[in-house]
């Protein structure tokens, strides 16, 4: 029997030493595919409980693994503890493993640890119980508990609803399989969805119900810029609405998605640009219809979907983030007609990201009025927009609002 820790860790070794998103980790790691669906919920599982698995290690050692022990440690951990897998097993195999990695001297605390682990109680203080019930990072925690109140705890553990698919035709070919309905005509969300042809010859995508719902928002017209537009998604379907989609991104590799994508789906109206939208254009000055700003976050209203934005992004990126959110938004500003609407989005459920900046950018353009869009997506309104939240929202948190351009 094939070691069941081998993929995983070779996996989350890229993640937890190398700096690497798990999706890119996943994509470059040689996978035993006969076991690549048990690997990869095992990667996704550790990142989503790496602050609880980290409580148990710290709980329970008397001073810090090294590395590739402490890797090892937490896929064990997760497996006995979410995959009710045979104890005896699973520490053979973590040892097995340590062995195999030249850290003999190691096996023995492998060993003793997985067998006489506690699991700690848990804190009396408000913001780290939440923390540790939700393995969540303790400075998210505390300010979800202080903008949603009891509600934190939802979102923080809100789960994935599956996999989001929009068909472009052929719907009726796969909505067999066991689907949800979303609002939104000819998309679904699947619990398990493999790729076939159809997807090469652009007869469905994959496309999250959030972005989905922004685009569903957006009212058409002649001109469109996307300012923040990889890897695609929303200027191809975005495409349907506008006669031309001038869909902007920062780095070379990136505009590259955006042209696989809509040759893909055949949207020959979309021009892919290499641009910083942070800094002016003249060409594009009072050029466009609408301008949809889905502005680089900190991505906290997908964490469902993204693990690892708990074990990468820190309180002290929200400050940066902000800046050139707002930078975006006041750059591209100047790209929208009299009369036209411009359209400010992220992923994220921090009100310093959403609320906070429209407040900013509405005081410093008197020549724009808040113009808050519709949506049939389950949402919250706030003073400034519309909060997508992940347990009400089909696993979707996000933000959108628009303004409007005086003519």
């Amino acid at each position: 029997m094939t070691n069941p820790l081998y993929d995983p860790y070779a996996v989350l070794t890229k993640v937890y030493c190398g700096g690497k998103f798990l999706k890119q980790s996943l994509a470059e790691t040689a996978i035993e595919p006969l076991n690549k669906p048990r690997t990869v919920k095992i990667c996704y599982g550790v990142l989503e409980k790496d602050v609880y698995l980290e409580r148990i290690l710290c709980a329970n050692a008397s001073k810090s693994p090294k590395s590739a022990v402490r890797i090892i440690l937490k896929i064990a951990l997760y497996m006995l503890e979410f995959m009710q897998k045979h104890d005896y097993m699973v520490v053979d195999f973590a040892v097995e493993l340590t062995k195999k990695l030249g850290k003999e001297g190691a096996a023995g605390f492998v060993n003793a640890f997985l067998r006489s682990y506690k699991i700690p109680p848990l804190p009396q203080q408000a913001d780290e119980r939440l923390a540790a019930e939700c393995s969540a990072p303790l400075w998210l925690a505390k300010k979800l508990r202080r903008s949603y109140k009891g509600e934190a705890a939802q979102i923080l553990s809100a789960a994935s609803e599956g996999v989001c698919v929009r068909f472009e035709r052929g719907a009726e070919n796969y909505i067999c399989k066991p689907h949800k309905q979303t609002p939104f005509e000819n998309v679904y969300i699947f619990e398990n969805f493999v790729r076939d042809e159809n997807f090469f010859s652009g007869d469905y995508t994959f496309q999250s119900v959030g972005s989905v719902a922004i685009c569903a928002a957006l009212r058409g017209g002649e001109a469109l810029l996307d300012a923040c537009a990889a890897p695609g998604g929303k200027s191809v379907l975005l495409s349907k609405k506008f006669k031309s989609v001038t869909a902007c991104e920062l780095h070379p590799h990136r505009v590259e998605l955006i042209n696989a994508y809509k040759t893909r789906m055949g949207a020959e109206n979309v021009c892919a640009v290499c641009a910083d939208s942070t800094v002016f254009n003249p060409d594009y000055a009072n050029r466009f219809d609408a301008v949809l700003c889905d502005a680089p976050c900190s991505g906290t209203g997908v964490i469902n979907e993204n693990p690892d934005i708990k074990l990468f992004r820190k309180e002290s990126d929200i400050e940066s983030l902000n800046e050139i959110q707002f930078k975006i938004l006041d750059n591209c500003a100047r790209y929208v007609k009299d009369g036209g609407t411009l359209y400010y989005s992220t992923c994220s459920v921090l009100p310093e990201e959403n609320d906070s900046v429209v407040y900013k950018f509405l005081n410093a353009h008197a020549e724009y009025v808040l113009d808050i869009p519709c949506s049939p997506l389950n949402s919250k309104k706030t003073k400034f927009g519309l909060q997508f939240l992940p347990h009400v929202s089909l696993g979707a948190g996000f933000f959108l609002t628009a303004f409007k351009k005086r003519v």
